[in-house]
């Protein structure tokens, strides 16, 4: 692609690269100049504009926005008209955004004409929210560089993981000074978290916080649910812990305990027994609060129908600082509420 100053006579069919206003004059970025153009920019008195001229070879801003867009979207995405070198990705399902991310760096370091931007990796997503946007920077790029563009994205590198409606399956354990009000604040916001997800509490249940009530809570409360969630009264401090301990005598196992997310930290995963298993979230004491924590992250990927094993919670450090919570009992910093 040529780019630079032309005689306005000589610039017939190629892109203008900078608006031009004069009184009675108004020609946009990229507008392609023709006839009717340059006799008015002659009428203007304008003798020399800046343009674009696509060569042979050339693939025109919005057309290779398009061809690399589909070959990024996957599952649940849609495609927006490309305009003004950029398509849109778009949600077509509410859930989970997964992203091949090193794909998409691929892409972004093929050509700085070429880029690529998307929300961060399993980010919770809903249906029409834009989900990626991909960007060309001048006028057009060469087939070349389209082509490495292209290849180097592989399949489908985004796609959106709809949420699922599950029944999920809720037990809080009991010590004498937890008040009913704080359970019942804690269902509360496990409802709205569940609202968007179109996912609905099927069981709940309130045992004495010891392992043998919490077995026979589990054994009542697993059948007739696809997720379960437990809100100890006292937060898990070992795998030895009464929670882990109802866990492991139910027949099932613990896949994680402890999250590098803060506020989050104390969260416990595992899977009950059935077939598929099913997953089991010890909720930290933060996931009474509606503001996001690190039960969020675990939630969501799970309410997507997504696994979540020790490998995906241990990456989940880089981002995993949040806001601090005020009202839970061990603040990060002293003198915190």
């Amino acid at each position: 692609m040529r780019f630079g100053p032309v005689l306005v006579e000589k610039a017939e069919g190629a892109l203008l690269a900078h608006a031009i206003r004069r009184p009675g004059l108004n020609l946009k970025k990229g507008e392609r100049i023709g006839a009717d153009h340059i006799a008015a920019l002659n009428a203007a008195g304008v003798a020399e504009i800046i343009v674009a001229e696509i060569e042979a070879g050339d693939v025109e801003e919005n057309v290779a926005a398009l061809r690399i867009a589909r070959r990024l979207a996957g599952t649940h995405l849609r495609l927006d008209k490309a305009f003004t070198g950029r398509c849109n990705l778009i949600a077509e399902r509410s859930g989970i955004l997964v992203v091949d991310a090193a794909a998409i760096d691929r892409v972004n370091v093929v050509d700085e004409s070429v880029t690529v931007a998307t929300l961060p990796v399993f980010q919770k997503i809903i249906a029409g929210d834009m989900a990626a946007t991909v960007k060309i920077i001048p006028f057009a790029i060469s087939g070349a560089i389209l082509d490495r563009a292209i290849a180097s994205a592989g399949e489908a590198p985004l796609r959106i993981a709809p949420f699922q409606p599950l029944r999920v399956g809720v037990v809080s354990t009991l010590l004498p000074g937890l008040k009913a009000s704080i359970v019942e604040k804690t269902l509360d916001a496990l409802r709205a978290r569940l609202l968007g997800a179109g996912a609905t509490i099927a069981l709940e249940e309130r045992v004495g916080h010891e392992t043998r009530a919490l077995v026979g809570a589990l054994s009542r409360v697993v059948p007739s649910t696809d997720l379960i969630i437990v809100f100890g009264a006292s937060a898990i401090t070992d795998r030895r812990d009464v929670i882990p301990s109802a866990i492991e005598k139910s027949g099932g196992r613990i896949v994680h305990f402890g999250m590098p997310v803060d506020p989050g930290n104390l969260l416990l995963i595992g899977h009950l027994p059935g077939l598929p298993p099913k997953p089991i979230i010890g909720a930290p004491g933060c996931a009474r609060s509606p503001k996001e924590n690190g039960f969020d992250f675990v939630l969501n990927r799970l309410l997507a129908g997504l696994d979540v094993g020790r490998e995906d919670i241990c990456r989940m450090g880089v981002g995993g600082l949040l806001g601090e919570i005020k009202s839970r009992p061990q603040p990060r910093q002293a003198g915190d509420g």
